[in-house]
């Protein structure tokens, strides 16, 4: 059976006996053959087995036969969870914590409906609600280990989407679709940053990116969304596993321009000392250097303007067709010192 948290990744889990290990490591398997999503830290798994063994009253490996459900009438408040696992589990958890239950411990199991509340209709804060099993699933939690138990649950549960399936195909819908200069495409997560940057791609480079190719693009949970990186190597670019990457790179060989751009939605325009960071980090650079920064509109922009470097580009995506330029003499361009 696959180990989902070993000792040496978690101190309070490390801390338990070897039977409460195997128990919570058994657990999770359980959940996970549920359709559970498991992937977060060890101690939030650790907790969500505990609070759905409280749930189900079972207290060691011998226990699951035996499992409660709330047609049985057992049911805990999320105080009584606490002492539960505090009582059998080797947990410290303060009698303060029972919003945790409800909005962490217990939040997917809820929502996947493997745990059941006891007054479902009561307000969100009643101290009197209860959590109990699924008596769909505490049919299966008593029959564990028995023969092609998988298969068991596969064949019981096969009407009922499992919620890990339901988060994946939300995650996959809320994905922003972006169109390279090239033809190819790309996909980001969803968000304002990342929608910024898809404008910078779609909108800005065919204005004013005289034929760029898009070098590097990172994105909010890919920083290495997209890149060339043999293409920024003969420029002399720097090194790319450097923090100080723009959020898109972009080299027009016409011109000979390499275009560093930034989005900024919360935070991070090109001021006077990332300029300065930026300009010593490409002195060797081959290219020509047009800094960019990008806003998705007025308002955003002009919490940032005064922030703005002299000698960079200031470009708002919901005004495509303008530019403002923070130097007076010349118009899109790279900035060479006198």
């Amino acid at each position: 059976m696959k180990q989902y948290i070993s000792p040496d990744k978690s101190k309070s889990f490390r801390e338990k006996s070897p039977q409460v290990q195997e128990l919570i490591n058994t657990t999770l398997y359980i959940l996970d053959t549920f359709g559970i999503p498991l992937d977060t830290t060890p101690r939030r798994l650790e907790r969500m087995a505990i609070a759905f063994l409280a749930s189900s009253n079972v207290k060691k490996m011998t226990g699951f036969k035996n499992s409660k459900d709330l047609n049985s009438g057992y049911a805990l408040k999320t105080r009584d969870i606490i002492n539960y696992v505090n009582n059998h589990f080797g947990e410290n958890i303060s009698s303060g914590s029972y919003d945790d239950i409800r909005r962490k411990d217990l939040k997917l199991l809820t929502v996947a409906e493997v745990v059941l509340q006891s007054s479902p209709n009561s307000a969100t804060n009643d101290s009197t609600r209860g959590y109990s099993i699924n008596p769909t699933y505490a049919e299966l939690i008593r029959d564990f280990g028995a023969k092609d138990w998988e298969k068991m649950v596969s064949e019981k549960l096969k009407n009922i989407e499992p919620l890990s399936k339901k988060l994946k195909r939300e995650r996959e819908i809320a994905k922003v679709n972006v169109t390279l200069p090239s033809g190819g495409e790309l996909t980001f997560s969803a968000g304002e940053h990342n929608d910024l940057q898809k404008a910078i791609i779609e909108d800005f480079l065919p204005r004013y990116g005289h034929s760029a190719e898009i070098f590097y693009v990172g994105d909010t949970s890919d920083k290495y969304l997209y890149l060339e990186k043999e293409k920024l190597e003969e420029l002399n670019f720097f090194e790319i596993s450097h923090e100080e990457l723009p959020d898109v790179i972009a080299y027009s060989k016409k011109k000979n321009w390499l275009y560093l751009i930034e989005a900024v939605h919360s935070s991070g325009p090109i001021s006077e000392l990332r300029l300065i960071q930026l300009q010593k980090l490409t002195k060797e650079c081959k290219a020509d250097i047009v800094y960019v920064t990008a806003f998705l509109n007025r308002p955003k922009f002009r919490q940032f303007m005064t922030d703005i470097a002299w000698e960079t580009e200031v470009w708002i995506a919901d005004n495509q067709d303008h530019l403002i330029h923070f130097n007076g003499d010349k118009f899109l361009g790279p900035y060479k010192p006198e």
